[in-house]
């Protein structure tokens, strides 16, 4: 009497391996120190919302941080600082 074995076929079923995609996610991982600017700390932090976004979306991240550290420098700019000292109108320059 022959037994009869079930071989498995030739073309064995693999697990297909991920493609590498340049445009997938990939946490960057860079240290973001704390600069002691409050808004600036939150600008900074939002950089970290890059790494879990394919390359086509970093740009509105970069831009919207972009913005936001503008608009701090520029707050800076507008809040009053110490008066100049004055010099006399009639001093030599030094």
């Amino acid at each position: 009497m022959s037994e009869s074995v079930t071989e498995a076929p030739a073309e064995a079923v693999t697990e297909a391996e991920p493609e590498y995609d340049p445009a997938a996610p990939a946490p960057l991982r860079l240290p973001r120190t704390p600069t002691g600017n409050a808004e600036v700390d939150a600008q900074l932090e939002r950089l970290a919302d890059a790494d879990h976004l394919a390359t086509d979306g970093h740009m509105e991240v970069y831009e919207d941080v972009h913005r936001g550290l503008r608009d701090a420098l520029t707050a800076l700019d507008a809040r009053p600082g110490p008066p100049a000292p004055a010099r006399h109108p009639t001093a030599a320059p030094q």
